[in-house]
């Protein structure tokens, strides 16, 4: 959507009915202007309510990004928080911005991502309103080589912020989802920049499905699931996105002076598929069938087959649990 698509839909956000001249003077706009904002929102597959006398509303209020609200609810923190309405991907463009001298602990959230990006190079599917994507910068004194777990340390603070949020039962599938039984509610991407032995950067990609979005269930090719279904309640993003920065930080802080084995035994808890039958499926086609016995100090999963304990990387393998998609 285009600028004025967006200040439109920001003064519909609250559900309330608003004039369409009242738009137009809180704005600085014509009418004109605010009746083709209307109409580009409806394009973008919002249902606008109109009512003769009363003006406009969304057919459900909608939660948007606040730069200002989510940086006075980390003004404790040194986290600096920056929103745009559209972008192609924030992990882009905070790489784009990673090197010596970068600001370590920025956070960078869009609104609509029109590049975004999972692993192994997947289509991150969102949508505007219902899905939260941002990514953080952060600084290590470490390389990249001895960064391995970290896409795990950065799950358990996610699953701890969800369920606080009130995905009570999410839980960690590795390497970097996170699954409630109805599917995936949550998915991580890390990308690195620095030198071998170190100082390197890290840019920490987030997504999170908060509210259902037939758009985002008809593109993927996965059962995925949203928070606002498991809490059973409407969530405001500002404060999720609040949430997900502080736990982030904590457990990033933890993970830089003690590495994944600080956070091995809680990941290992999380894990959704700890001690079950599990298939890894290799990027040659071939799949291999045991038992995950959790995670090595290093991120590498530990599969018991008849042969013993093996350990597979995240950028080898991806995981299925037995007769069940996942």
């Amino acid at each position: 959507m285009n600028t004025m698509a967006f200040q439109t839909l920001r003064a519909l956000a609250d559900g309330a009915f608003h004039s369409g001249e009242d738009i137009a003077r809180t704005l600085g706009v014509t009418r004109s202007a605010v009746w083709y904002g209307i109409r580009d929102i409806s394009g973008a597959g919002f249902t606008i309510e109109k009512v003769r006398g009363r003006g406009y509303r969304l057919a459900q209020p909608l939660s948007l990004l606040d730069a200002a609200v989510v940086q006075s609810l980390l003004a404790d923190t040194p986290l600096a928080v920056e929103i745009c309405d559209t972008l192609d991907s924030t992990n882009t463009r905070l790489m784009q911005r990673a090197g010596p001298g970068s600001c370590s602990g920025l956070a960078l959230a869009a609104e609509v991502q029109t590049a975004g990006r999972g692993r192994r190079g997947r289509v991150w599917h969102s949508g505007l309103g219902h899905t939260l994507t941002f990514s953080l910068l952060w600084q290590f004194v470490q390389g990249a080589r001895e960064l391995g777990g970290l896409s795990l340390a950065v799950g358990v603070g996610l699953v701890r912020a969800l369920r606080a949020a009130g995905a009570h039962a999410a839980q960690l599938k590795w390497p970097n989802d996170v699954v409630l039984p109805a599917g995936k509610l949550a998915g991580i991407l890390i990308e690195m920049q620095g030198d071998v032995l170190g100082p390197s950067t890290a840019v920490i990609g987030v997504g999170v499905n908060v509210r259902e979005d037939e758009r985002v269930l008809a593109a993927v090719d996965q059962p995925v699931t949203d928070l606002e279904s498991a809490a059973g309640k409407a969530i405001d993003r500002n404060i999720l996105l609040a949430g997900l920065l502080r736990e982030l930080s904590s457990v990033i802080e933890v993970f830089a002076q003690q590495g994944f084995c600080a956070l091995r035994a809680e990941w290992q808890e999380l894990h959704a598929q700890q001690d079950r039958p599990v298939q890894l499926l290799l990027p040659d086609g071939k799949n291999i069938s045991g038992i995950a016995r959790g995670v090595a100090e290093d991120g590498a999963l530990l599969l018991e087959t008849a042969t013993g304990v093996s350990r597979y990387h995240s950028g080898e393998v991806s995981l299925r649990t037995t007769g069940v998609a996942a």
